[in-house]
C-alpha cells in the first residue's frame, strides 16, 4: 500500500486550496447549532460534497472542538469496488489542502490484527466516504493521525466483526470514531424523511441490532448503514451509553429540488 494516499476530490466535491476550504468549514461550523455535550465517543456524519452535506455535519463535528483525541477511526463504505471484508489503510498520510493527515500506524496495526481486514488499496482510491470527513478532521482536530477504514460488502457479519474488533484494539484508548454515511438516495423529500426517519430512531436508541434488521428488511435505507452499525456497536463495548441524533437535512434544502434528494443526519454517541 502506498505511504501517501492522493486527494481524490478536492477542488470538485471541497474547495481544493487551504484558504478556500478553511473559509469553508468554518462557515459551516458557525451555522451548526451548539450543542452543550461533553466530547463524543462516536459520531456520524454524511459524506456528500461539502456543500451539501457541510451543513449536517458540521452539527457533529463542532462538538470535537478542543477535544484531545489519540486517533481518528474513519469508518466508510466502499462506493466503487465491490469486496467481502474491511480494508485499512495502515500507513504514510492522507493528502489534503489543510495539510497531509497522517495515519496512526500503530493502531491500525492493531485494529487490522483483530479482524475481518486486508490491505486493499484499490478501495480507497477514488472512495470519497473517508475523504469528506478530513476538511472537518484537519481543522479542527490538527495534528491528530486517522486510521481510515472501508467497508466492502456491508453484511451483518462483517458489520458485527468490525464493531467487535474495534473495541478490541481500541480498549483504553482516546479516540473518536466516526461513521461516514449519507441517508435514502433520490426519493421525493416527504418519501426519503419516512424511510430515514426508520434509521434515525435506530440510531437514537443507540441500537446497532436494530438498526441492522431495518437495513436488511429495507424500511430504511443508509448507504452507510454498515459503518453505522460497527460504530455504534464499538461505541457501545467501549462503555457509551446514549446516541443522539443532533441534525436532519436533505440535498433539497441546498438544491431546492425536493423532488429527488439524498437525506444526510449527524449524530454523537457518548
Amino acid at each position: 500500500m502506498q505511504s501517501l494516499r492522493r486527494a481524490a476530490v478536492a477542488g470538485s466535491w471541497y474547495p481544493g486550496t487551504r484558504e478556500a476550504l478553511e473559509r469553508a468549514v468554518d462557515a459551516h461550523l458557525a451555522s451548526a447549532q451548539a450543542v452543550k455535550e461533553p466530547c463524543p465517543r462516536a459520531i456520524i456524519a454524511p459524506h456528500a460534497g461539502l456543500m451539501y452535506s457541510g451543513p449536517v455535519a458540521a452539527h457533529a463535528y463542532q462538538l470535537v472542538r478542543g477535544c484531545s483525541y489519540d486517533a481518528v477511526i474513519l469508518v466508510g463504505p466502499s462506493h466503487f469496488v465491490a469486496f467481502d471484508g474491511v480494508s485499512v489503510w495502515s500507513q504514510g498520510a492522507w493528502e489534503s489542502p489543510l495539510g497531509s493527515v497522517p495515519v496512526a500506524a500503530p493502531i491500525a496495526d492493531a485494529i487490522a490484527s483483530a479482524g475481518p481486514f486486508l490491505p486493499h488499496a484499490a478501495a480507497h482510491g477514488r472512495e470519497h466516504s473517508i475523504e469528506m470527513q478530513l476538511p472537518f478532521v484537519a481543522r479542527l482536530l490538527p495534528g491528530v493521525p486517522i486510521v481510515p477504514m472501508v467497508m466492502g460488502l456491508q453484511s451483518r457479519a462483517t458489520a458485527e466483526r468490525l464493531g467487535d474488533a474495534l473495541a478490541r484494539a481500541l480498549e483504553g484508548r482516546a479516540v473518536l470514531l466516526v461513521a461516514s454515511s449519507d441517508l435514502s438516495h433520490y426519493q421525493d423529500a416527504r418519501t426519503a424523511a419516512a424511510l430515514d426517519a426508520v434509521v434515525l430512531r435506530h440510531v437514537e436508541a443507540f441500537d446497532p441490532e436494530g438498526l441492522m434488521r431495518a437495513l436488511e428488511g429495507e424500511p430504511g435505507h443508509a448507504c452507510g448503514g454498515g459503518p453505522m452499525v460497527a460504530v455504534l456497536r464499538a461505541a457501545r463495548a467501549l462503555g457509551a451509553t446514549r446516541a443522539r441524533v443532533l441534525r436532519y437535512a436533505d440535498s433539497g434544502d441546498v438544491s431546492g429540488d425536493k423532488d429527488s434528494v439524498v437525506g444526510y443526519a449527524a449524530a454523537a454517541i457518548w
